[in-house]
């Protein structure tokens, strides 16, 4: 009876936990407290949370690869592989980040940008992150392939980080998609101590004019010239640009309202418990405590900040240009997190002067940074895959 105590308490969890692993548990507790506790994009962080709690209980042989045997009618199926494993497929195969863009490209209103074709410098700016962080990984010592799909962090967009790790540097998809979505996350954190440190306070004051209405048919047009144009020139980038602007003409047709409704609600609701936990379940302690990884999440941090600098200073040097008329804060929106770079913009505008109102005018390059990053992604695949 004891001896099969004894077995018992080997089969345990508890008997075979490790340091990295109680370390991996606190780091996903804190992720789920910053998520529910002080509701830092808890739609993200709940499932990436749970998922990397449940990727650090040993045992569980959630993540686990199906096992094969050689036998003489060839290769058979001894063990299947755990749940999380075989969901894990839509991001290592590439299918859950265009499916997330086709969510989020039939909830964005382009029309901001449409009216402001100006914004789009502001969100190629904010791509700056994305390239300087590529020149200091090389120097750091990784590979082109890994300095790539770091680099795409700065973008902070996490399909796209997950799109382009997978083509690149899968073997480091774990920690760049923990990394993304957490800067992405902690975009209201992170932005505006580098928005403040870079403009003064009359330019955060800074009253902008109303947008011109923009048409049905522009909106209608937009999507189909921009996936001719952007996949043209960088067919790599048409699955992100492909999918983005498919769900946005979803929603301006005005003859595909399910299909609208569908794409930004329950489908693109799905996919993201499905890619968030999966994410989460590859942050193990083995595959996470480690330099490399650390690596990761500084040069991540870097690429971040960089970028959401490139989109202020431009719109320091669009507000002397214009006499004053464009306010600095909305090149912070320059980077892919849609909208709450743009919220963020309108919070720390309206702080300086209550009666301020940017988050339309923020828009414009948050969408634009959407198209950027896809773009980015594009040319780093074309020039790296």
């Amino acid at each position: 009876m004891i001896e099969k105590i004894i077995l018992f308490a080997r089969t345990t969890a508890f008997a075979n936990i490790t340091p990295g692993h109680i370390i991996m548990i606190i780091i996903a507790c804190t992720l789920l407290y910053l998520a529910i506790v002080k509701k830092y994009e808890p739609l993200l962080l709940v499932p990436i949370g749970f998922g990397m709690l449940l990727a650090n209980i040993p045992l569980t042989g959630l993540m686990a690869e199906p096992v094969y045997e050689l036998t003489n009618e060839g290769y058979k199926l001894k063990q299947v592989g755990g749940l999380l494993y075989y969901l894990y497929q839509g991001n290592k195969l590439g299918i859950f980040p265009p499916l997330i863009f086709m969510g989020v490209g039939a909830m964005t209103d382009f029309g901001p940008m449409i009216a402001n074709p100006k914004s789009v410098l502001l969100g190629a700016a904010a791509q700056l992150g994305i390239f300087t962080t590529f020149i200091g990984a090389i120097l750091l010592d990784y590979t082109l392939q890994e300095a790539g799909a770091i680099g795409i962090i700065g973008g902070a967009d996490g399909p796209t980080s997950i799109f382009l790790a997978t083509k690149l540097a899968p073997h480091l998809l774990g920690p760049i998609a923990v990394a993304a979505y957490s800067y992405m996350a902690l975009v209201p954190i992170i932005q505006p101590p580098i928005m403040k440190a870079l403009t003064t306070k009359k330019e955060r004051m800074t009253v902008m004019e109303q947008l011109r209405p923009v048409s049905k048919t522009e909106k209608i047009v937009f999507p189909i010239i921009v996936t001719l144009l952007v996949t043209l020139f960088l067919p790599s980038a048409s699955p992100l640009i492909g999918m983005l602007m498919l769900g946005n003409l979803f929603r301006e047709c005005g003859v595909t309202n399910r299909l609208s409704d569908t794409a930004q609600n329950a489908l693109i609701n799905i996919v993201t418990i499905f890619l968030g936990t999966t994410v989460g379940a590859t942050a193990s302690a083995e595959a996470f405590l480690n330099l490399k990884t650390i690596g990761i999440f500084v040069l991540g941090m870097l690429a971040f900040a960089v970028g959401t600098a490139g989109g202020v200073i431009l719109g320091k040097i669009m507000y002397r240009l214009s006499g004053g008329k464009v306010n600095p804060l909305i090149g912070s929106a320059g980077v892919s997190a849609v909208p709450m770079a743009a919220r963020v913009s309108q919070v720390v505008g309206q702080k300086e002067n209550p009666g301020n109102f940017l988050l339309m005018h923020a828009m414009g390059p948050n969408v634009a940074g959407v198209i950027g990053s896809a773009v980015a992604a594009g040319i780093l695949l074309s020039i790296l895959g």
